[in-house]
Formats: C-alpha cells, structure tokens, sequence
C-alpha cells in the first residue's frame, strides 16, 4: 500500500487529479455575488422567511443598519416582532458581525414541492 501511495505522489501528472478525491482540498475561483451597500431592507430581504415584512417598522424605529446589528431580542420584541423573526434577525447579525454571513445580491429562489 505505501508503494502505491510513493508511485502515485511521485508522478506529477496524477496529482492534478486528487482534487475530486475526500480529503484533497478543492478550490474554486468563482466569486458568490454579494450586495455591496447593505442596509436594513437588504438585509431583512437576504434572511428571508418572512422577515422582510418588518422592513417598514425596523427602519421608522430602528433607522441604521448598525443599530441593527447591536439590537438586543427585548427591544424587537416592543417593537412586536414574533419570537421566530427575532431569532433569525438576531442569529443572522450575529453572523454578518462575526463575518460569516452576507446577504446574496441575488435573492434565493425556494423549492415549493
């Protein structure tokens, strides 16, 4: 077996294959098309599942997108926002601070069976 795995490492050619195989890193160049400017509609529009209609409340009450991101679930919750919808507001800001997450310029289209 190691035999195999020294004649397979030292042929140069066979390596441009591995990328298909687990375990061997695969990378691709293509970009993800991300909003540049985001602001509270676009980020409302990019966590979806209902979230956006809250864009009118969170924007009269709220106003900055920054202030957004440091709201805490009591002050969405006087604003009347449901228990579901403060979640995904709350778990998604957390994740556009850490840098993890951003909104897609191009809004993700759902399965409906």
């Amino acid at each position: 077996m190691a035999m195999a795995w020294k004649q397979l490492l030292s042929n140069r050619s066979t390596l441009s294959t591995l990328h298909g195989f687990p375990g061997f890193a695969s990378y691709s160049s293509k970009s993800s098309p991300y909003i540049v400017k985001v602001g509270i509609p676009e980020f409302l529009n990019g966590v979806g599942r209902g979230v956006e209609t809250h864009v009118t409340k969170l924007e009269t009450e709220i106003g900055d997108f920054q202030k957004l991101l440091v709201t805490r679930t009591l002050k969405l919750k006087k604003l009347g926002i449901p228990c579901k919808h403060r979640k995904l507001i709350l778990k998604h800001s957390h994740k556009y601070r850490l840098g993890l997450w951003r909104p897609r310029a191009e809004p993700v289209k759902s399965q409906s069976a």
